[in-house]
């Protein structure tokens, strides 16, 4: 195995801010085969991700977390796009229910550093079941959406899960996002048109006011500490250099090298 380090993507990334968000899923789909997943917790940027999946007639698989205590919604979204787009979605769950783990840990969503602990048991550690399964995870993060996702760069090393998180729709703003909603028609989560700018578990979501920041109604009762669940290794701390370990031929495949083994 070798090394791939964020700043082995920096030409990379630069070179990728001119592809179209469809170009970049070729190229992933081209570089990971089978080894690509596409992630999605079933809101606005995920559902256009997934229609563009369909569009492309891609054989990807999402994979999605279910918390146990997801709205109802999130849960018909998703099985519309199994139905109707006939996409393949892998629902992954934490170990225990929300009550066992209530009943163990207490109720932790009411404390700051419970949250943490929340999301990480029953977003983060499900997701990580499948570490080694994908060298590659197709996302929907984007610029426009502000905070630390201002920076979030097309291609970026994910060390908990040893894969590489590719972002295709990171120049996308929300004009761009809703214009194409409107001219596909994509399927949405309803709740996105009942004051939910983004919408997580059914115990910390809240609608948002128009004049507020889209995240507020994320973890309101914590004030402005918990803004992120953490699933998304581009939302916390990049101070240092990441990085995660592949087969020296992938890396040469993500980085564009020509190889010439011939002595």
């Amino acid at each position: 195995m070798a090394r791939l380090t964020q700043a082995d993507l920096v030409d990379v990334n630069l070179k990728f801010e001119k592809r179209t968000p469809q170009e970049l899923i070729e190229w992933a789909i081209a570089t990971f085969a089978d080894r690509l997943a596409a992630i999605s917790s079933m809101q606005r940027s995920g559902s256009v991700v997934a229609h563009m999946l369909h569009a492309m007639q891609a054989r990807v698989k999402i994979l999605f977390v279910d918390t146990d205590v997801l709205f109802d919604e999130t849960l018909q979204t998703r099985d519309r796009l199994i139905e109707e787009y006939g996409l393949e979605v892998v629902t992954l769950k934490p170990k225990q229910s929300m009550f066992e783990q209530i009943e163990q840990k207490g109720i932790l969503y009411l404390s700051v550093d419970g949250q943490k602990e929340c999301c990480d048991l029953r977003k983060t550690q499900p997701l990580l079941e499948t570490k080694g399964t994908y060298d590659a995870l197709i996302g929907s993060l984007r610029r426009s959406d502000g905070g630390p996702r201002a920076q979030c760069p097309i291609l970026a090393v994910d060390p908990k899960m040893n894969c590489l998180r590719i972002n295709p729709l990171v120049n996308l703003d929300d004009d761009a996002v809703e214009s194409y909603i409107k001219e596909h028609d994509v399927i949405l989560n309803p709740l996105h048109r009942q004051g939910y700018s983004t919408i997580g578990c059914n115990r910390c979501t809240t609608p948002v006011l128009p004049e507020e920041p889209n995240r507020a109604g994320r973890w309101r009762h914590l004030g402005p500490w918990s803004v992120y669940c953490g699933i998304n290794p581009t939302d916390l701390d990049q101070s240092t250099s990441p990085a995660i370990d592949l087969s020296q031929d992938l890396i040469d495949r993500i980085l564009g090298r020509e190889t010439d083994f011939v002595i």
